[in-house]
């Protein structure tokens, strides 16, 4: 009988994928609320004007998750890492970016 071999996948990928939403998420939320501290930020996020700062907060949290994604991934594709710790700080990461773009929230610095 012929004995099956799995080969272990480093989870260093995946782990890099899913760390970079979370980086991401935060960084909309960073950015939806710091245009209401200040309006220079808020200014410089206008890339698009029909659309207003919105564009600028979108287009950051898209360029930081995937610089992340990149980044993490060179540094990572071989490697194991501890996935709990990751996901705990993917929680956290994604929880600060939706609090931070509720109104409320983002108001209340006004």
């Amino acid at each position: 009988m012929a004995e099956i071999t799995q080969e272990r996948i480093p989870n260093g990928p995946a782990a890099a994928a899913i760390l970079s939403a979370g980086v991401g998420s935060a960084t909309i939320g960073l950015m939806t609320t710091g245009a209401v501290i200040s309006t220079g930020l808020e200014s410089a996020l206008n890339w698009w004007s029909p659309a207003g700062p919105l564009t600028g907060k979108t287009g950051l949290g898209i360029i930081a998750w995937l610089v992340t994604w990149v980044v993490l991934h060179v540094l990572w594709k071989d490697k194991d890492v501890p996935l709990i710790r990751v996901l705990v700080l993917t929680l956290v990461l994604l929880a600060l970016g939706l609090l931070l773009t509720f109104p409320p929230v983002f108001e209340a610095f006004e």
